[in-house]
C-alpha cells in the first residue's frame, strides 16, 4: 500500500533515519515526512571552559551517537579529527550541535573543530595591532587562560590585557588555571604552595611565556578578548569574591587588594 501511494504521489526518495510517529499518523503524512527527512534530531552541548577530557566524556555518554572514536588509538584519533595537531585541547568550539540518531561521534568532533578554526581565523584576521602572539594558536592558548580566569563579561578584556602586558614586559603570567591543568588528575581542588613551585610545562609561575597548549575550550568571547584586550597598564588582578576582579598596575596596589579581598585585612 505504501509503495503504491508513494508511486501515486511521485515520491521516489526517502531519507533514512529515526522518525517519531504520533497517534493518528496517516500513510500520507508519514510519506511526506520521509520525503522531507523529518528525522528525530538529537543534540549535545559543549560548555565554554570545559577541558577536552570533559568534552570527550560528555560525547562518550551520549546514547544516540555511534561511538566510532573509541576504536582509535591516540595517533589515529588525532589524524582523523584534528590533522596537523598533536594535542586536542582547545581545538573545539563550545556550542550546541544537532545530529540524526546513529551519527558518528567523529562528526561532532570534526564539526566542533571546524567551527573553532573558523572563529579563530576570523578573529585573528581582525585582531588588534602589535599583540605578542606569533600565531593564531598562541592566541587560542591565551583565550583558554582568559576563559578559565573569568566568566564576567566586563572583566574579560582587562584580564586579557593583564596577560598581554605581562608578555610584553617578559613577566611570567603566574596564572593558577595553568598550574591546575598541569597537575591533571592530581589536583584535588586545593592549590598548594608546593604546586606553584613544581616545575611542569604548564606552571606559569616557574616558566616564562605561554604554556605549550590551551588549557580548556575557549568560547568566542574569550577569543575576541584575547585579540582585542583592553588598553591600559594593568599587570595584576585579584578576585573580589563576588565574581569580579580588582585590577592594579603595580605590585604595591595589588598587595593592598590581596589584603582586602583575600586576606580580609
Amino acid at each position: 500500500m505504501m509503495e503504491l501511494l508513494a508511486r501515486g504521489l511521485g515520491t521516489r526518495s526517502f531519507k533514512p533515519g529515526s522518525y517519531r510517529l504520533k497517534p493518528g499518523t496517516t500513510p500520507l503524512t508519514l510519506l511526506n515526512a520521509l520525503a522531507r527527512g523529518d528525522t528525530i534530531r538529537e543534540s549535545i552541548t559543549i560548555i565554554e571552559g570545559w577541558t577536552f577530557a570533559q568534552m570527550r566524556a560528555e560525547i562518550a555518554r551520549h546514547p544516540w551517537l555511534l561511538h566510532e572514536s573509541e576504536a582509535l588509538d591516540e595517533a589515529a584519533w588525532l589524524a582523523r579529527v584534528v590533522p596537523g595537531y598533536d594535542h586536542p585541547e582547545g581545538l573545539f568550539y563550545p556550542d550546541t550541535y544537532t545530529f540524526d540518531r546513529g551519527t558518528s561521534d567523529l562528526y561532532v568532533y570534526r564539526l566542533a573543530h571546524q567551527q573553532q578554526l573558523k572563529k579563530l581565523e576570523q578573529a585573528w584576521a581582525n585582531r588588534a595591532p602589535d599583540l605578542p602572539y606569533g600565531s593564531p594558536y598562541e592566541a587560542l592558548i591565551m583565550a583558554s587562560i582568559v576563559e578559565k580566569e573569568t566568566a564576567r563579561e566586563a572583566d574579560r578584556t582587562r584580564v586579557a590585557s593583564v596577560f598581554v602586558n605581562r608578555l610584553r614586559q617578559s613577566m611570567r603570567l603566574q596564572t593558577d588555571p595553568t598550574v591546575i591543568y598541569g597537575l591533571g588528575e592530581r589536583f584535588d581542588g586545593n592549590l598548594r604552595k608546593r604546586d606553584l613551585q613544581e616545575d611542569t610545562a604548564y606552571n606559569t609561575y616557574q616558566r616564562a611565556g605561554l604554556p605549550p597548549t590551551p588549557i580548556a575550550l575557549p568560547g568566542r568571547a574569550a577569543i575576541e578578548a584575547s585579540l582585542h584586550p583592553a588598553q591600559g597598564n594593568d599587570l595584576y588582578f585579584v578576585a573580589r569574591g563576588d565574581g569580579s576582579s580588582e585590577f592594579s598596575s603595580n605590585l604595591e596596589d595589588h598587595n593592598r587588594a590581596v589584603d582586602k579581598y583575600q586576606r580580609r585585612r
